[in-house]
């Protein structure tokens, strides 16, 4: 977590764009030559009063070229303008001017596309820069100006926030590989409070302010004009580092197959005719020796027996007992019915 590092990162300023402007400048003032004077030759359509006006082509005096539509004598509509230097336009005009949406090739490879006003790059366009770099957002009378990201093809960085006539200044963020810086920006520069996220999942907060030597050689300098000095980076906080731990779903339990229901309901009633078999039975004791036997037979470990499992015992023999004697009683009954029958019909018999 180099704050130098940090710092120098966040201070990575694009290439300046004045060749480029002033090449642009170049072709666009060949362009006005044409207006100036209607000179050149020229193959296309024209209307009564002799005028350019419809689908043509010229050559100008310069070496530049016009493939396009006209409208009486002007650029009016689509077409491409092709310099003598390299560059060339290709977009829509209005009145010898390019408006509305076009695309400028210049001669060192970098390349325009985007919204044109009265000339001027005006509106959201893309530019791409002969480094590589590329800048996609808003502009205004041909600056940067509005929201925007500026992509570094060396480093990968990208800045993505406002600009101010071509500055990078107000709210933004600049992005680096494994960091990125968020704060606020002036002239290119990173100035009053921001912070540094790192991906490892911790921030540094801080504030770019200015050194007492800075200030002190400013105030002994007054009268000479100089460049300000570069602000300095004071971390204030670093936050803890904050573990990433995975998440495991539950996964809901799974229905129980028709077998094991089954086995679950006979078990459940086994259960219950155990239970009111046993109730009402009293317990004994939960220790099968008495205490008075435990006495004086420590080398014997005493064992606990349940009760339920003698009362369990008991009930089953006096149920079996009592249901003996009742077959018992039954079959009595029958025979002594049976003897009182035979009696009566010898009786009945001997009377007759």
């Amino acid at each position: 977590m180099s704050e130098l590092s940090s710092e120098g990162e966040a201070e990575e300023s694009e290439p300046e764009e004045t060749e480029t402007e002033s090449e642009s400048e170049g072709t666009e003032d060949s362009e006005a030559e044409e207006a100036e004077a209607d000179l050149g030759e020229y193959d296309g359509e024209r209307n009564s009063a002799g005028e350019r006006h419809g689908r043509g082509k010229a050559q100008l005096p310069n070496g530049d070229t016009y493939d396009g539509e006209y409208e009486h004598s002007l650029r009016n509509g689509q077409g491409t303008y092709r310099f003598k230097n390299g560059a060339r336009y290709i977009g829509q005009y209005l009145q010898n001017k390019k408006h509305g949406h076009g695309v400028f090739f210049y001669p060192d490879g970098s390349k325009y596309e985007g919204s044109w006003v009265n000339d001027q790059k005006h509106g959201y366009g893309e530019y791409t820069y002969a480094n590589g770099d590329t800048y996609a957002g808003e502009w205004f009378n041909n600056y940067r100006h509005g929201q925007g990201t500026y992509v570094y093809k060396d480093t990968g960085s990208k800045y993505v926030g406002g600009w101010v006539n071509g500055n990078q200044e107000g709210e933004a963020e600049l992005i680096h590989l494994n960091h990125r810086y968020r704060g606020k920006f002036l002239n290119g520069n990173p100035v009053g409070q921001g912070k540094y996220v790192f991906d490892i999942g911790c921030e540094q907060q801080g504030e770019y302010i200015q050194s007492a030597e800075d200030k002190g050689e400013e105030e002994e300098e007054e009268e000479e004009p100089s460049l300000p000095a570069a602000l300095k980076w004071k971390a204030t906080e670093i936050t803890k580092l904050t573990l990433w731990t995975p998440s495991v779903k539950k996964t809901p339990p799974s229905e129980a197959s028709p077998a094991a229901a089954e086995a679950a309901a006979a078990a459940g009633e086994a259960v219950e005719e155990t239970g009111g078999a046993v109730e009402g039975e009293e317990t004994m004791p939960a220790n099968a020796v008495t205490d008075e036997t435990a006495d004086g037979r420590d080398d014997e470990p005493a064992h606990e027996v349940s009760s339920e499992v003698f009362s369990s015992e008991k009930h089953a023999e006096e149920e079996d007992e009592g249901s003996r004697g009742e077959e018992e009683n039954k079959e009595a009954q029958e025979e002594q019915g049976t003897a009182n029958l035979e009696d009566k019909e010898d009786e009945s018999q001997e009377a007759e």
